[in-house]
């Protein structure tokens, strides 16, 4: 079912059995496989293909030239730079059909992968960590966690609202947009208060 408040370009295509929610924006020369969908405010970008039974969350961003393709599962707030890359198998071969064997790949809320980077399948990106443009990720992303390079390696933390987390002695960093306080603790982030809470 598509939203009666849902704008599709009239270049793009959606087959039968697609959701597309209110707000949302598919954009030119997009295809909507069926099965697949699509929250509310999101932006799928020009040349955009979502695969069959993919579910993509809301306020989602997916910029130009992205396929994600089946057993992809992206959750609300994900930001998806231009051209990345996701796979569905491990060991792909144009003469062996592998369908029985994709590998889930899941977009943690809030994440961003940068433009370019290629997000190997059977992995989890974890809530608001930043895969940085042209990385290559071949494994599990800890929420909060700023990757790069190639293969992609732990640089450091990042906020909720996208900056760098410097930690002081005590172990607390704050976000310098948003106050947002967070602490390290056993191998993870934990975000601690809000100002404005």
């Amino acid at each position: 079912m598509i939203h009666k408040k849902a704008f599709i370009d009239e270049t793009a295509i959606v087959d039968e059995g697609c959701e597309v929610g209110s707000g949302t924006r598919i954009w030119h020369f997009s295809h909507l496989i069926t099965g697949c969908r699509i929250g509310e405010n999101c932006s799928l970008g020009q040349n955009v293909m979502v695969g069959k039974d993919v579910i993509v969350g809301n306020n989602v961003k997916v910029q130009n030239n992205v396929s994600i393709y089946e057993a992809v599962v992206v959750e609300d707030d994900v930001f998806i730079g231009p051209s990345a890359v996701f796979t569905n198998v491990i060991n792909p071969r144009a003469a062996v059909s592998r369908k029985h064997e994709y590998r889930p790949t899941i977009l943690r809320k809030g994440s961003t992968i940068g433009a370019n980077a290629t997000i190997l399948c059977g992995i989890e990106i974890g809530a608001y960590a930043f895969v940085g443009a042209g990385a290559v990720v071949t494994s599990s992303v800890k929420p909060y966690s700023l990757v790069i390079g190639n293969p992609a390696r732990h640089e450091g933390w990042i906020s909720e609202n996208g900056h760098r987390l410097r930690f002081r002695p005590d172990g607390i960093a704050v976000c310098p947009e948003s106050g947002s306080e967070y602490v390290f603790s056993e191998g993870r982030i934990v975000k601690i208060v809000d100002r404005d809470e």
